[in-house]
């Protein structure tokens, strides 16, 4: 326990230390998210992704829309999921405007869950991705994920169990040069999430919270309203 407090402090530094850094605050956005993920009877194989309509205000000016799915593998006798996948990225401009740009990006992750005591489940994700980014060269990208779920009124991530969620995920670009004598940080951005959640059934979670994401020279307070359901 002791050694997730400091996780938790250190990752709250991090956030608001070294990458808060020549940031501005910006207006409140939102995010909306729907998560799914099955596997196929008698076999190894399933599949995952997720949409996300990202706005730059609370709704109705959009800054991503995001699709992603991709197939997973669940070695024999572990609980580790492992993912390849593809995802399409459309990115808006603040405002009136009506411009955009797209990505289309792929993607190995594994997730690695742990439990740690009675009722603290962690869960460590670890994404590369290929990037193809409308008017840049191709870009590469590393990140870290740690989930951490707390069930409050049951010891379990069960049917009307009340959970607090936590994540915090790094990025890394795997490139500097983009292209046409652009240049990006090694350090992308990290993402702070705090939230609350609800289990509607023992396969359908609801999640609402604040994430702030922090680049090298902005930062931004986002609400997040997600489902997830396993099927």
């Amino acid at each position: 326990m002791k050694k997730l407090k400091f996780i938790i402090i250190f990752l709250l530094i991090l956030n608001n230390g070294i990458l808060a850094q020549n940031t501005q605050q910006d207006d409140l956005g939102a995010w909306y998210m729907y998560f799914f993920n099955t596997r196929f009877k008698e076999i190894q194989l399933g599949i995952q992704g997720d949409t996300q309509y990202r706005n730059w205000n609370i709704i109705g000016d959009t800054e991503q829309l995001l699709l992603r799915t991709g197939l997973t593998y669940t070695p024999k006798n572990t609980n580790v999921l492992l993912t390849v996948g593809f995802a399409n990225i459309t990115t808006g401009i603040i405002g009136e405007s009506n411009e955009t740009s797209n990505e289309n990006r792929i993607y190995q992750e594994a997730l690695l869950p742990q439990k740690v005591g009675n009722r603290i489940y962690l869960t460590h994700r670890f994404r590369y991705e290929q990037r193809f980014v409308e008017y840049q060269d191709f870009r590469t990208r590393f990140r870290y994920n740690l989930f951490i779920n707390i069930p409050l009124n049951k010891k379990e991530l069960t049917k009307n169990a009340i959970y607090t969620a936590f994540y915090n995920e790094l990025f890394i670009n795997g490139e500097k040069e983009i292209g046409n004598n652009r240049v990006v940080n090694y350090l992308d951005r990290n993402r702070l999430y705090l939230g609350l959640g609800y289990a509607v059934t023992d396969k359908i979670r609801i999640q609402t919270g604040w994430m702030k994401q922090t680049t090298d020279n902005t930062s931004k307070n986002q609400l997040q309203f997600s489902l997830h359901h396993t099927f």
